[in-house]
């Protein structure tokens, strides 16, 4: 059985959602939702959100099935870019590309 949530515009760079997703690839899902409560990256937040997600869609689907001992595939993409202007000296100006991502996370039984 595979369960599957997907978190899309996510406001965070998708490398530093990676670094996270990274750690907890591969681990039982009660781990890894332990081990995201602590982590002081920004991409655990959004992580850990899509996670537990992921967990009650799987208890849905099966009602007997213990969603904590589930393991994670995950992966990151990335998402689209906004566009800022942000004005500098002498009539100048730079652009600001500000990034999001998609965050997948799949849980199987295996």
């Amino acid at each position: 059985m595979e369960s599957k949530a997907i978190l899309k515009y996510a406001k965070c760079t998708p490398r530093k959602a990676r670094r996270v997703a990274d750690l907890i690839r591969g681990k039982k899902a009660g781990d890894a939702l332990l081990s995201l409560k602590f982590m002081p990256y920004r991409g655990a937040r959004f992580i850990e959100k899509i996670l537990k997600s992921a967990m009650h869609n799987a208890e849905q689907k099966n009602n007997n099935i213990d969603s904590g001992d589930l393991l994670i595939k995950t992966f990151v993409d990335e998402g689209s870019r906004m566009k800022r202007v942000e004005q500098r000296s002498m009539g100048r100006a730079n652009m600001i590309k500000k990034k999001s991502c998609h965050i997948t996370v799949i849980l199987t039984e295996e």
